[in-house]
């Protein structure tokens, strides 16, 4: 059974070190070629930013599939696994979150690794700014689907029962509804809907309850930001399937960025 995760202690930042927020690699898919071709400038990303990153965090949705099985792990992503080994070696701290494509992840990456992996949202606090950030699925109204079955896919008996079926055919059957996934597909946008932003929505229903001074989500695919309220504002990290994108936080500002623009 997976350890449950050490709360995020708060980050302390000096002017030259900044945090940085990225989401959505979906390494593996659609295809092999297109995912190490990804995967590079992933690593090329991790390499520029390691001088001053005093924290990374992987906002979920980091392989478009990933189970792991008592004594083995999907094939693969053997460069972006060895640069977060690098990363942690030099003492930067790598937080790592479950999305709707890899939740089944368990102790792999928290004892290989020593990346601690979370699966629900996470408040904490980066020099004066208070953050709450998440993968955002099944979050907010909506998605009544995922939510049926999310708790069925988190369900430790059904996890038991998937672990029997040989890596063989249990990676060739989430490879097969990869390549239906959206992101298999260009034709499938989902465009910007403005205060319709399920995230949206739900960071205003946290901000009733609790404030923060941003609210970092992935899970849409669409780099934008959004104002909650006069001091809060809700960031949508994008991809790196399209987009590239990612959210720089120092001590003075949190900017959205593009890698190689």
């Amino acid at each position: 059974m997976a350890k449950k995760p050490i709360s995020i202690p708060d980050i302390t930042l000096l002017p030259n070190e900044k945090v940085y927020f990225a989401s959505d690699f979906h390494l593996g898919a659609p295809d092999k070629t297109t995912s190490s071709e990804r995967e590079l400038k992933i690593v090329q990303w991790l390499d520029q930013i390691s001088d001053n990153a005093k924290a990374v965090f992987l906002v979920g949705d980091i392989f478009d599939f990933w189970f792991e099985y008592k004594h083995s792990i999907p094939k693969g992503f053997i460069r972006f696994q060895g640069r977060l080994a690098e990363l942690r070696d030099r003492g930067i701290p790598i937080f790592l979150f479950t999305g709707n494509h890899d939740l089944w992840m368990s102790d792999y990456f928290p004892e290989e690794l020593d990346i601690p992996v979370y699966k629900d949202p996470v408040s904490l606090n980066i020099g004066d700014k208070r953050i709450y950030v998440g993968h955002g699925d099944g979050l907010g109204s909506g998605d009544h689907l995922y939510k049926i079955l999310k708790p069925i896919f988190s369900n430790k008996f059904c996890q038991w029962l998937f672990q029997w079926l040989h890596p063989n055919i249990g990676i060739s059957i989430a490879n097969f509804w990869s390549r239906r996934s959206r992101i298999s597909d260009e034709k499938k946008e989902d465009p910007f809907r403005g205060e319709e932003e399920r995230l949206f929505q739900y960071s205003n229903e946290i901000e009733e309850k609790e404030h923060h001074d941003f609210y970092i989500f992935g899970h849409r695919h669409q780099s934008f930001k959004m104002d909650v309220n006069a001091n809060s504002i809700y960031f949508s990290l994008g991809d790196w399937v399209k987009h590239y994108s990612y959210l720089e936080v120092d001590e003075k500002e949190a900017v959205l960025k593009t890698f190689g623009r």
